[in-house]
């Protein structure tokens, strides 16, 4: 993910007994400085956990492990999005609409899912030690064994070490792309450049009340609305109101996102030390 990183101006002292506000040398109002790390109460600690795994996996990469920053992306400690978000509220349209331009691509997060990644960055402060910025010097810690029987366990229904990623260690000899690639196609790219493996889009479907069908790659789903480009290119959206109309969405990458929430740090690391070899 990646937020505008923003620099604080340092600003004039509240005159000691303003209450402030008061009258500053020159007779103008002098007003007290934004609080730009307000206090926060703590966070549910199951809400910091599942926002701590959503981060790790998805933008630790570009924001570091501690968000001070990574390969590609600001610090968002100092990012007035973060600043002033409370929930998630600020975070989630740059994060669901992604920022192209930038090199950041679009998430599908829930709601929820972003709540609990905004508990978890909330969780940071500027000054300070954080234990999560001795980074070790290389990712590759795990069990190439243990991720190959992991891997067949999990991913040889619809990937094959021989097939579709053989040499795929060779086409990305990053092993932190490589490792960020195989958790979400699309992403990885690091530094603002284009991802390695481009992301399947979702398509959907929909049926109208009268039975015609309109398909196309799916562009924006919310309560209310779904879009969609069709393949001569024309922009389509449809009011959603309970069941109607019906929708039906086909994402090649419902696998993987439903993995997420099933690594464990061990796999992840495994499964990486065991792709790494396949040159």
């Amino acid at each position: 993910m990646l937020f505008v990183a923003v620099t604080l101006n340092a600003q004039p002292p509240t005159p000691q007994g303003g209450g402030g506000r008061g009258r500053g040398r020159g007779g103008g109002v002098v007003t007290s400085p934004r609080n730009a790390y307000p206090d926060r109460p703590t966070g549910d600690p199951a809400a910091i956990e599942r926002g701590k795994a959503l981060y790790s996996v998805n933008c630790a990469f570009c924001h570091g492990a501690d968000t001070r920053g990574g390969d590609g992306g600001p610090s968002l400690l100092r990012s007035g999005v973060v600043l002033d978000d409370q929930n998630g509220e600020l975070i989630a349209p740059i994060v669901q609409n992604g920022r192209p331009d930038r090199g950041m691509p679009k998430f599908a997060f829930s709601p929820d899912q972003i709540a609990d990644i905004a508990t978890f960055i909330h969780t940071f402060r500027a000054a300070g030690y954080d234990e999560s910025r001795q980074k070790p010097p290389s990712i590759l810690v795990g069990d190439p064994k243990a991720g190959e029987a992991y891997f067949n366990a999990r991913c040889a229904s619809c990937h094959s070490a021989t097939g579709d990623l053989r040499g795929i260690a060779t086409k990305i000899p990053d092993e932190k792309v490589l490792q960020q690639t195989w958790l979400m196609p699309g992403g990885g790219g690091g530094r603002g450049g284009p991802p390695p493996v481009l992301a399947p889009v979702p398509t959907v479907t929909v049926t109208l009340p009268s039975g015609e069908t309109v398909e196309g790659k799916l562009q924006r789903i919310d309560d209310f609305n779904v879009s969609l480009i069709t393949a001569d290119g024309a922009y389509r959206s449809f009011r959603t109101e309970g069941d109607a109309p019906k929708v039906a969405i086909r994402d090649p990458l419902q696998g993987h996102r439903e993995l997420l929430r099933v690594y464990s740090d061990k796999d992840i690391h495994n499964v990486t030390a065991f792709l790494v070899t396949l040159k």
